[in-house]
Order: C-alpha cells, then sequence, then structure tokens
C-alpha cells in the first residue's frame, strides 16, 4: 500500500464516522444555505503570481511543523501579505487538520479558502461548502477518470472551483483532457514522498496555456519561487515555508516580488 492509499483508506473511516453522526441529506442542506462561494479564477489569471498559503500543522513526510493555535489569526497574516487564497487541512490523522479549522479561516478573511483534503465521496464536496470553502483540492492520483470528471462537475455545480492536482504526465493528460481550470503539479510524490523541484519545470508547458498553472511543495526560498515563475508557474502552493517562518506577511510579499523579478 502506498502512502496515498494508506491516507485515503483512513479518510475513508473518518469520513464514516461522521456521515454517522449527520446524513448527507443535512449536510446538502447546509451548502444550500450557506453564503455563495466566492469566484476565484479571475484573481489566479492576473498578471502577478497568486501565492495560496496553507494553514498546516503536521505532514506526513515532515511529521509536526507548528503548533498554530489560532488558524485565523494565521490566516489574517497571509491575506495581510497578498495571499490569493488560504489553504487549509482538514485531514485529521496525518496533517492534525480539522474542518473547525476551515470554520475558523473562513471567518477571518475574505479571500477565497480551498479545503485541502483527500476528496473520494460526494459528501466531503457538500461538506466543503456547508463550511464555507471556495476551492476544493481533487488529486488525479486518488481519482478514475469517470470520478475525476464527476467531481469536475459537482465541484462546479456547487459554485467551487476545483485546483487538480497532478504530479505525472500522464495525470497532467488526464487534468487537461477534463478541462480543469486549475491544475498544479505537486512536486512531492504522493506515492513515495519524495520531493523534486525540478518536476514542475518539466510539466508545465505541457499544461499548455488553457489552465492556470500551480506549482505546490518543495518552494521554501524566493530563490525557489523564481524558479517556478521562470518555468511558468502562475501560481504556487506554500505551506511549510510560511508555517515556520517568523513573518509569514512579509514572506508571501517577498515571494511575490521574487516572481516579478524572474519574469522581468
Amino acid at each position: 500500500m502506498s502512502v496515498l492509499d494508506d491516507i485515503i483508506s483512513g479518510v475513508r473511516l473518518d469520513l464514516a464516522e461522521r456521515a454517522a453522526r449527520v446524513p448527507l441529506s443535512d449536510v446538502r442542506r447546509a451548502a444550500a444555505d450557506a453564503a455563495p462561494a466566492r469566484p476565484v479564477m479571475p484573481a489566479f489569471r492576473s498578471d502577478a503570481l497568486s501565492v495560496v498559503a496553507e494553514v498546516k500543522r503536521k505532514s506526513p513526510s515532515k511529521g509536526d511543523l507548528a503548533e498554530i493555535p489560532d488558524p485565523a489569526a494565521l490566516a489574517a497574516a497571509y491575506a495581510a501579505g497578498g495571499a490569493t487564497a488560504i489553504s487549509v487541512l482538514t485531514e485529521e490523522r496525518r496533517f492534525r487538520g480539522s474542518l473547525a479549522d476551515l470554520d475558523a479561516v473562513r471567518a477571518a478573511v475574505d479571500v477565497p479558502v480551498l479545503r485541502k483534503d483527500f476528496m473520494v465521496d460526494e459528501y466531503q464536496f457538500h461538506e466543503a461548502r456547508a463550511h464555507g470553502a471556495d476551492l476544493v483540492l481533487l488529486i488525479v492520483a486518488a481519482l478514475g477518470d469517470a470520478q475525476l470528471s464527476d467531481f469536475l462537475a459537482l465541484t462546479a455545480e456547487l459554485g467551487m472551483t476545483a485546483l487538480v492536482e497532478t504530479h505525472t504526465a500522464e495525470e497532467v493528460d488526464r487534468a487537461v483532457a477534463v478541462g480543469a481550470e486549475l491544475i498544479g503539479v505537486n512536486n512531492r510524490n504522493l506515492k513515495t514522498l519524495d520531493v523534486d523541484l525540478a518536476t514542475f519545470g518539466g510539466l508545465s508547458e505541457r499544461i499548455g496555456p488553457g489552465a492556470v498553472r500551480v506549482a505546490e511543495s518543495g518552494i521554501f526560498t524566493a530563490a525557489d519561487v523564481a524558479t517556478v515563475a521562470a518555468q511558468g508557474a502562475d501560481a504556487i502552493l506554500v505551506g511549510e515555508a510560511l508555517v515556520r517562518h517568523g513573518d509569514p506577511t512579509a514572506a508571501i510579499a517577498g515571494f511575490i516580488a521574487a516572481a516579478e523579478r524572474a519574469r522581468a
């Protein structure tokens, strides 16, 4: 069993417990009653580098990263630095995230919020919308073609935007084939947890000009940002570097400036 398979197995167990407490019909109603999702693509298509800043306590590869006692305060600092969106880990077992974190961040900022989890069931999409998410993550490696297409359609039906994550050429081709507008290239192989910043550079052109290209994982410094920006990144998703930084507001502003210099 790969690391990804193991994580998803745990996600399904936790999902079954939540669904036993709150039936899908109730979650659907809560999603329908929620304020409309915020539009995100215009901001991602702007000339400046977009930064998706992550509220992330722990990871399977690095262990504990930061305590983050107040995710709302961290999210506000991200927004002050110019983050285009805030990503909130809600997976509990491996990342110590929660839907309560998503609620806290949603209440604290006006920028779009991404529910970052391993989406494998319709329930999770209604749940994300009910908790105020504007974006969700679809991991191509975790989904068959029919699931990917169906979940992309469900995301749009709920008014949200999908960040479709890839890490191989075949996965990029699948994301493009289903019409994904926001495609991430994860420099971390989710099956082995190895990281190679060159992964984005090798796959960026394969995405083509029709979709927004997001570089994910392995981005720690302004030099890293400049590298992926020069390779065509329209956006970056950064977690560890920001939660461990003493001044995440300044760090985000610095990343945006580094990308601007690299493109000049």
